[in-house]
């Protein structure tokens, strides 16, 4: 049973995209045998239900569904981002509800959060971050609740979530002028993103990527005499070295996302001395990565696996 109905938005992701002035081609079949996958394939599914609602705020966005595994813990944690181009209109949390079930049936634990997006009264900057922030946070006060252990957190974001997981990861590094600081932010061990967009300047400048341009500014805020530089505190590669491993899972077809993005970050967070892997899935698009069924979250499961044996 489905008890939370997805926005119909997403059910027409290509149409919202393009209205709001962004492209998002349709993905071309990757073989014969096995075209990419569309958004309804993922949707149109019987969909989960999550084993708990806790809300770290008074907005209805303000919360975190729990994914907790049966048995005994303390059980190791999933700190799941979903995307959406940092808009609440194309996604929210339960797009990521199917792996989130599929790795509660494999014995780990999801923090499945949301935010308010740019499009929400209170979202854009500082609001979205600030969301972020406190929903992870949330997680060090609940733990012994259900049963958590947040000596090992896996962060994973999809698309516009692998940009904020791994800014999750990063507040440590915060400029210590910036709104977006906490004094004990959650520590994240490893961070996967999923078809992300870590870059906020680059994904500024390129008009090929499927949130299109001008979604950034919304984000950021606009510069200004108090703020002079929005990316300081917003976009990764700013906060390098981060100084936790990262993996990041590009399909090679993706149409959304542009491939790019990704060996570009990995060769700046190498360079700046991070730990940072690219796995590259072939015949893969954006929706794949966070379908259970496929090759790209096999590949992510293992990473996760890898992580939290550490």
């Amino acid at each position: 049973m489905n008890r939370h109905p997805l926005p119909a938005a997403l059910l027409a992701l290509a149409a919202i995209l393009t209205t709001n002035g962004c492209v998002m081609p349709h993905p071309p079949a990757a073989t014969a045998a096995r075209p990419l996958m569309t958004w309804p394939d993922l949707t149109k599914r019987p969909h989960p239900v999550a084993d708990a609602t806790v809300a770290y705020g008074s907005d209805p966005l303000q919360v975190i569904d729990i994914w907790r595994p049966a048995g005994a813990g303390p059980h190791p944690v999933v700190l799941m981002v979903h995307g959406g181009c940092w808009q609440t209109e194309i996604a929210d949390r339960r797009l990521m509800d199917w792996i989130a079930d599929d790795l509660r049936r494999d014995g780990v634990a999801v923090w499945n959060i949301d935010y308010r997006g740019v499009d929400r009264s209170g979202g854009g900057y500082p609001g979205t971050f600030q969301d972020v922030g406190a929903a992870a946070d949330r997680l060090a006060r609940d733990a012994a609740t259900y049963d958590l252990d947040t000596t090992r957190v896996v962060a994973v974001g999809h698309s516009a979530g692998g940009h904020l997981a791994l800014w999750l990861a990063g507040r440590a590094k915060l400029p210590a002028n910036s709104v977006l600081r906490a004094a004990a932010p959650l520590k994240i061990a490893h961070v996967v993103s999923l078809g992300g967009l870590p870059d906020l300047e680059a994904t500024a400048a390129t008009p090929e990527n499927g949130c299109g341009t001008e979604i950034v500014a919304r984000l950021t805020g606009v510069a200004g005499g108090a703020r002079p530089d929005v990316f300081a505190d917003t976009s990764v590669p700013r906060l390098l070295p981060i100084g936790v491993g990262q993996d990041l899972v590009n399909g090679r077809e993706d149409r959304i996302i542009p491939y790019g993005m990704a060996t570009d970050y990995v060769a700046e967070a190498k360079a700046a001395g991070d730990r940072a892997v690219l796995h590259t899935i072939p015949a893969t698009g954006h929706v794949e990565l966070i379908a259970p069924e496929t090759p790209a979250w096999a590949e992510t499961k293992r990473l996760i696996r890898a992580a939290l044996a550490k």
